[in-house]
């Protein structure tokens, strides 16, 4: 599931992947090392899990561990010339502070062939990049943002990808993609093979976005990932002016997805579209949501990266996709720096999905209620450390536990971005 979808960790990453694409034309690179960035961020996450009705998959009612995570990001800027001629490199490591005695799994430490918790993890990638004029391509290993191929970051370390992405914004407005990609690592394993990644082959995708006015864009996004399925994404995104501090925002997102090949997920054919409509009034969001999912099955990835999910109701814990599922949502948001403490926010969300085909074949129910406050520090020695406080609480009908029974997800995040150079 889609969870801490808007960190900042994911938002640098995302711009990272990106940056070659949106950087200004090539005549106007100053060169390798006049442009180049060398950011260190720092993670701190203590997660519990707190299963009300007893985890029948793990027989395991509780779970509870705290993980320190330091990520390097470097990149360059462009050779002067036609052809610019760059290189961006990054470096993963973790630490476990606590989570041993039978209480590890949320997903933050692998395992080892004792089924024991890793102590520590490490990873190191790179990636050659070229441009000409407003055109990028970038080989190797990245962090990559696409709604049919996403890197996730909801846990300590994010997932990285290795393969070859073009990004192209020679016309004023639209936005043209191509990728292919051969391995992912794992949020949990810095291995990018089958095994310890998440079991891709290969991954070929292809985008457009096209701004047709400040206030209306829209984008079609296509995926074929060997032996598992083959992915066809829709967005439109329409903003309303409405008076000074007023707007009325309308999302919708939609998948298309059918098994393909080996089908190693099983069988894939899915249908599912979100429509969010977000009213703001000054320092306050008003947002409601409806989503539906039509198909042989629910909606799937993973394989495709753990943000692959685009959805208003991928939530904290459930992402509301499955078989045959309607569901529904109501959020409120309030920034308090309107009311003089800039960086502190407040977010609140109801989310209840029906007409599921349970376990039994009978219908399902479930629902989520989450809780999130968030500081930022606004300037000082520590500008830009953040503090993020989650609470979940899930509950579903006895006929859908595959899906984990009811639980209470807790989660304190510390986030803090240094930049270097």
């Amino acid at each position: 599931m889609q969870v801490m979808k808007w960190s900042v960790m994911a938002l640098a990453v995302a711009a990272g992947s990106t940056q070659m694409a949106f950087a200004s034309s090539q005549s106007e690179s100053n060169g390798f090392l006049e442009d180049s960035s060398f950011d260190i961020f720092n993670r701190v996450l203590y997660m519990n899990r707190d299963f009300r009705s007893g985890n029948p998959a793990k027989a395991q009612s509780y779970r509870e561990e705290t993980g320190w995570g330091l990520r390097t990001l470097f990149e360059s800027g462009f050779t002067q010339g036609t052809i610019g001629v760059g290189f961006d490199a990054f470096t993963l490591s973790s630490l476990k502070l606590d989570g041993g005695s039978g209480h590890g799994g949320n997903g933050l430490f692998s395992a080892d062939s004792d089924g024991d918790f890793e102590k520590t993890q490490s990873q190191a990638g790179g990636a050659i990049k070229f441009r000409v004029s407003n055109t990028g391509l970038k080989y190797g290993d990245m962090f990559v943002s696409s709604p049919v191929f996403s890197t996730d970051d909801s846990r300590i370390l994010p997932e990285s990808a290795t393969g070859t992405y073009l990004v192209s914004n020679e016309i004023e407005g639209l936005e043209l993609s191509a990728g292919r990609f051969t391995a992912m690592s794992s949020q949990v394993a810095t291995g990018r093979d089958t095994i310890d990644g998440t079991g891709l082959k290969s991954a070929n995708i292809y985008g457009a976005n096209y701004s047709f006015t400040d206030n209306l864009s829209a984008g079609v996004h296509y995926s074929d990932v060997e032996d598992y399925f083959k992915k066809t994404y829709l967005n439109v995104n329409y903003n309303l002016p409405i008076a000074e501090e007023q707007s009325l925002n309308f999302d919708l997102n939609g998948y298309h997805t059918k098994g393909d090949g080996d089908e190693i997920y099983g069988e894939v054919d899915n249908d599912i579209w979100s429509l969010a409509a977000a009213y703001n009034i000054g320092a306050h969001t008003f947002t409601v949501a409806h989503q539906r999912s039509t198909g042989d099955s629910g909606y799937a990835y993973g394989v495709d990266g753990g943000g692959t999910v685009y959805l208003a109701n991928s939530v904290q814990y459930s992402d509301f996709n499955g078989k045959d599922e309607t569901s529904w949502q109501a959020r409120y948001d309030i920034n308090m720096a309107t009311y003089g403490v800039p960086g502190l926010s407040f977010m609140t969300r109801y989310i209840v999905g029906d007409n599921i085909e349970g376990d039994d074949g009978q219908d399902a129910q479930e629902r989520e209620i989450d809780v999130e406050a968030k500081y930022v520090i606004q300037d000082g020695a520590a500008k830009d450390l953040s503090f993020r406080v989650r609470s979940a609480f899930y509950r579903s009908s006895r006929n859908y536990a595959s899906y984990g029974g009811d639980l209470n997800d807790f989660r304190l995040i510390m986030d803090y971005p240094l930049d270097v150079l």
